[in-house]
């Protein structure tokens, strides 16, 4: 039984299996889920968990090289905007409809339970060395 960091089995088993240049999708609970990426469900309720929570989980986990956002969060969702530009070293906007379109690539989906427009990311993997 692990003491700290990610305890959701799913999740943990789902994170030791990635490589560099991976992709991570950090959804809402409205996002498309395309066919294919391995997924891992979080969402419990609305705004349960987090976005934010989410995101600094994975974060504290993973070696992140850079992130792909949708342009339309920084209007209509600017807290999960400026958390992400604060959070990734590199981080690319682009339509939210290519968004979808990049997901299809993701090696893995964690579905939050965030209820804000947007609140979506595709995270690459990095290397620690």
């Amino acid at each position: 039984m692990r003491k700290a960091g990610i305890l959701n089995r799913h999740l943990a088993g789902a994170l030791a299996e990635l490589g560099h240049g991976d992709g991570v999708l950090v959804c809402d609970a409205g996002m498309p889920i395309p066919a294919g990426p391995r997924v891992v469900d979080l969402a419990f309720r609305a705004g349960v968990p987090s976005f934010a929570e989410v995101v600094d989980g994975l974060l504290d986990e993973l070696v992140v090289e850079g992130g792909t956002a949708a342009a339309e969060i920084r209007a209509a969702n600017p807290e999960a905007a400026g958390l992400l530009a604060e959070r990734l070293p590199a981080l690319a906007f682009v339509p939210h409809e290519e968004l979808k379109e990049l997901s299809r690539g993701a090696r893995l989906v964690v579905r939050t339970g965030e209820a804000r427009p947007y609140a979506n990311v595709l995270l690459r993997c990095g290397v620690f060395f």
